[in-house]
């Protein structure tokens, strides 16, 4: 069983990051047995005086091939975990969503498009994981985590939001490597120009920086490219990663 996983708001200025706890989430998983678990995406939500948050206000999510019979179990684990981690003075919600159960997967990417874009309300979340059939529950605080992590599994779900959690070396500002070298070095599926165009293995990208990061695009790790002036293809650089 496929399912995704989404935390949001787990965490208080100079603590460990709702990042750091869904990893910490995923080797629990796995060293439970109940299945495994692939990267962690971030999602950015939308930033406003009226929304409370820690730093940035994102959403992370993975997604798990569950066992079966398994689900109950896993999330269980996940609301103990929360509970467990979560920093005083957060607001920590959890959604998990069974692929093969949700009704209505269009109103999951909506919503976390709405997300990205305005206010939304606990209200509004707790309605759509109703008429979706997702599991929805906060763990501390307000509460206020669930808009957050449904959001996060509906923009997992659209296939084109978020950067994969971490960076890899790749090497020093300005070294070259084709894209099959970067790809294999880095586990990415595709290294893409802004526009989406595939580009080719053989052609030779240039580090814009000493460490390369990935994005959630076409529903899979993706690298950047662009070109400078006409010049050859170089990696989009952190500032650059940022608008997704």
């Amino acid at each position: 069983m496929k399912v995704l996983i989404a935390i949001d708001d787990t965490d208080r200025l100079g603590t460990p990051g709702t990042g750091h706890h869904a990893e910490a989430l995923r080797q629990k998983i796995e060293a439970s047995g109940f299945g495994t678990t692939q990267y962690i995406t971030r999602h950015q939500l939308y930033v406003h005086a009226d929304v409370p948050y820690t730093s940035h206000n994102s959403a992370m999510c993975f997604e798990a091939a569950l066992a079966e019979g398994s689900l109950e179990q896993v999330i269980t684990l996940a609301q103990e975990h929360l509970l467990e981690v979560s920093e005083a003075g957060s607001d920590p919600g959890l959604c998990v969503a069974a692929l093969d159960h949700i009704q209505g997967m269009a109103q999951l990417i909506a919503f976390g498009k709405q997300a990205k874009a305005g206010l939304v309300t606990k209200a509004m979340a707790y309605e759509l994981a109703e008429s979706t059939k997702v599991h929805l529950s906060e763990h501390g605080g307000t509460g206020g985590g669930v808009i957050g992590a449904i959001a996060g599994v509906g923009l997992r779900l659209s296939g084109h939001d978020g950067r994969v959690k971490g960076k890899i070396y790749a090497g020093a500002a300005g070294d070259s490597l084709t894209a099959a070298e970067l790809k294999k070095l880095t586990g990415a599926r595709r290294v893409c120009g802004l526009d989406g165009t595939v580009i080719d293995d053989t052609a030779d990208i240039t580090l814009s920086e000493d460490m390369v990061k990935m994005l959630y695009l076409n529903w899979d790790r993706t690298i950047l490219v662009h070109r400078e002036d006409g010049a050859g293809w170089k990696t989009l650089d952190k500032g650059g990663c940022r608008s997704y």
